[in-house]
């Protein structure tokens, strides 16, 4: 998505890669994403569905998010914090201190601190090592394999659904954590791709 691949660490720093963090003032998911801002990003958000928690959907709208930024900025570093602070704000201090760089804006400390956790994130993870954090392969999380589903009905128990699928609701829904209740009504038909394990 011609996004700076150093973006990633911005997802770890905003929610520890857990699809269910939520902030205080009701972000959500992995990339942290406001319900009005994931809904003008094209993310389904209802009492049934919440794509802020699809791993896929949620990434693919936090880089247009971040793409937008850029072009309105034209300076990573000014994308990265105008994530914490919000574009307009970033904006709005940008013409009220006269100065065009990320280095050179006075903000607040969790904004002004924003690029140097992600850049320190990155340090540590990619040399954990020498950061005294030592693991073994044991250690890791393990990666799950899965196929996707196709389904455009309604599934009135979806525990029941995933017991029929070879599964349980609990791993459906560490695969899934966008589905928000045990059933999908989708009277409108809608397509959508659930992952089982294999």
């Amino acid at each position: 998505n011609e996004v700076p691949d150093d973006f990633k660490y911005l997802a770890v720093i905003e929610s520890g890669l857990d699809p269910n963090s939520r902030s205080p003032s009701g972000a959500l998911g992995i990339w942290q994403i406001m319900k009005a801002t994931g809904k003008e990003l094209g993310l389904e958000i209802n009492n049934e569905v919440d794509e802020r928690k699809h791993i896929e959907k949620a990434t693919l709208a936090a880089c247009n998010y971040l793409k937008k930024a850029y072009k309105k900025f034209g300076s990573w570093t000014l994308v990265a914090s105008s994530y914490n602070a919000g574009v307009s704000r970033i904006n709005k201090q940008l013409n009220t201190q006269h100065v065009d760089s990320y280095y050179d804006l006075y903000l607040n400390s969790e904004t002004s601190r924003y690029l140097f956790r992600i850049l320190a994130l990155k340090e540590v993870l990619n040399n954990p090592q020498k950061y005294g954090f030592k693991y073994s392969k044991k250690d890791l999380y393990p990666t799950y394999i899965y196929k996707e589903i196709e389904i455009s009905t309604s599934i009135k128990d979806i525990p029941s659904w995933a017991k029929e699928n070879g599964t349980t609701y609990k791993m459906l829904k560490v695969l899934n954590p966008w589905l928000k209740e045990p059933y999908l009504t989708n009277s409108s038909s809608k397509l959508y791709k659930i992952k089982l394990p294999v």
